[in-house]
């Protein structure tokens, strides 16, 4: 049994999807779909089922996944004992963090890092979705919320806040009771943003509905409606005006996440700081 083709397979079972599991780690489903043949060559045994748009797995798959899953962790944590016990400055460094913060406070940043630790190379990944630190999809994390899972560091290190923002002709022309809204789509329903949003909206149109925060601002730059949008983004854009409600703003915390294998790694410590910086 090839250890590669296992862990392909144990990708497959802990994502669901080829695709997915090929993205976790960073390569194509046609190898995640080979390893996992192959795995199933080498056992004698067939570990998923075959359907036209999906991978489920057999009894004995799940069976295999069970047993075998506490090596990948293992894996992981030699992994980062690895890392960690690097004394100098300088190697790969994965951030992740959502697109807004990545572009807007991180990315025009990076270059003062650069200057200052040639040796560091950034990854920086903005992404919606949480990235596992305790599979080393990223070395530093930024997220909205306290994470709750085990093995991992998290200081607040920033809070912004939502304002609605609309074109400057937009807001000019358009009567309150006529104001159109933009929104996020039904799977961030719960986000607190949204909510705000959809409460101030009441029975008014949403004439667009995007997770992507970039989408909303140009939607809105063009006068299609009102976008909450975090007031970093807003205020420094010429084209969008800010239109005041009253009441207190809806805000989220930002953390800094980290592993606590890594925490102590010098390289580590140099870009929290820096990341620190970007949001103070």
């Amino acid at each position: 049994m090839d250890w590669t083709d296992l862990q392909h397979f144990l990708a497959l079972a802990r994502e669901g999807t080829l695709s997915a599991a090929a993205r976790s780690l960073n390569v194509d489903h046609v190898t995640v779909a080979r390893r996992v043949a192959a795995l199933e060559a080498s056992l004698s045994l067939r570990l998923v089922d075959r359907r036209p748009r999906s991978y489920e797995l057999t009894e004995d798959g799940k069976r295999i996944a069970k047993i075998a899953a506490p090596m990948t962790d293992t894996a992981f944590a030699v992994d980062r004992a690895v890392q960690a016990s690097k004394s100098g400055i300088g190697g790969d460094i994965t951030i992740s963090a959502p697109p807004s913060l990545a572009n807007v406070l991180i990315a025009p940043k990076l270059i003062r890092l650069r200057q200052q630790h040639p040796g560091i190379k950034i990854k920086l990944i903005g992404e919606k979705r949480t990235a596992s630190l305790n599979r080393r999809e990223a070395d530093l994390a930024l997220r909205l919320s306290r994470p709750t899972e085990p093995g991992l560091i998290a200081r607040k290190i920033g809070y912004f806040e939502f304002a609605l923002y609309g074109s400057p002709d937009y807001l000019k022309t358009t009567p309150p009771h006529a104001f159109a809204f933009i929104a996020y789509d039904s799977s961030m329903d719960d986000v607190p943003q949204q909510r705000w949003l959809m409460r101030f909206a009441a029975s008014r149109e949403i004439v667009l509905r995007s997770n992507d925060l970039e989408n909303q601002a140009a939607a809105a730059r063009t006068g299609m409606g009102l976008a909450a949008l975090p007031k970093f983004l807003g205020e420094a854009d010429p084209r969008l005006e800010r239109h005041d409600i009253g009441g207190r703003p809806v805000g989220r915390e930002v953390w800094l996440v980290v592993h606590r294998d890594l925490r102590r790694t010098p390289t580590v410590r140099i870009v929290a700081g820096f990341i620190e910086d970007c949001l103070a």
